[in-house]
């Protein structure tokens, strides 16, 4: 049995990547209960009594290990890793700020953490803080990006693994059995799968977002910075977020992305984040056929 597996306690080293405010019961335990690792997405809310809601409403589903992931520079961590410790969740990923003040607390609580990490110097941070292991996620993963100049999956999980001791989770790029397989030879015990699942039946996405993710083409996400933050995010391009991006007199594009578009209707602006795996996604499917396919 490997580390990682020991501190997931699932059957598959496969995390679900978790995507925004997205929190689908539904959806955390049918990949728990497909013998992977469901994760709910905890890092935009402030109240521990919705968190206590979400984490029964997976427990009425599945009776198999899930987790959960935390945005460091939520203010309100601390009561939310209370509510996790005690509803009995056992393992936690960090991101999105420094873990240096987290790990204490994630210990003392009897929990292992995980710390998401897009460079090297990172890694030995977050190592250095208490991590137990690392998500390592490469420059063509979607979701929050930092603005610096990143490397892919490909050269960044094997440069981490050549630095750290603890286990080490590829995310980025892996959608399938072929990626799942790369990511073991590039000495990973594991990988955090995001868009292969968001495209999948059980997704809360709308339609629409699958859809896109399904007709995306070669070449067809890139990184839009945030405008507000030292960060960018990857999406899906619409012909319209093209032709802004070709105009240099638009400055802040992220401001004019609609992020409920199916109250407006307004599709063209859709900021739907993917990984430039969509390319290589072409099928709805459950979680339970994307999983068995991944580690057969």
């Amino acid at each position: 049995m490997s580390e990682l597996i020991e501190i997931l306690g699932c059957r598959y080293p496969v995390i679900q990547g978790p995507i925004g405010t997205f929190n689908s019961p539904e959806m955390v335990a049918a990949v728990s209960e497909a013998g992977a690792f469901g994760m709910l997405a905890l890092g935009f809310i402030s109240h521990p009594d919705e968190v206590k809601k979400l984490v029964d409403e997976v427990r009425k589903l599945t009776d198999k290990p899930f987790g959960a992931n935390i945005m460091l520079i939520n203010p309100h961590n601390e009561k939310i890793l209370e509510t996790l410790a005690g509803a009995g969740v056992k393992t936690v990923t960090t991101s999105v700020g420094s873990p240096k003040d987290i790990y204490p607390l994630i210990h003392d609580l009897g929990m292992k953490g995980i710390h998401v990490i897009l460079a090297l110097q990172h890694a030995i941070r977050a190592v250095t803080a208490g991590a137990d292991a690392l998500v390592v996620v490469g420059s063509e993963a979607g979701g929050l990006r930092s603005l610096n100049s990143e490397s892919s999956t490909m050269v960044l999980v094997p440069l981490v693994c050549d630095h750290v001791k603890v286990p080490v989770v590829a995310a980025g790029g892996i959608s399938d059995s072929r990626g799942y397989k790369a990511a073991f030879a590039l000495g990973a015990q594991g990988v955090q799968v995001g868009t292969r699942f968001l495209a999948s039946s059980e997704s809360p996405v709308s339609e629409q977002w699958k859809k896109a993710i399904v007709e995306c083409p070669d070449g067809g996400t890139d990184l839009i910075p945030s405008g507000s933050m030292r960060t960018a995010e990857r999406i899906l391009l619409t012909p319209w977020i093209k032709q802004k991006m070709a105009d240099p007199d638009v400055k802040n594009i992220a401001a004019e992305l609609d992020r409920n578009p199916a109250a407006t209707g307004n599709y063209e602006r859709a900021a739907f984040g993917a990984g430039q795996v969509s390319a290589r996604i072409s099928h709805i499917l459950p979680v339970k056929a994307i999983i068995e396919e991944m580690v057969s």
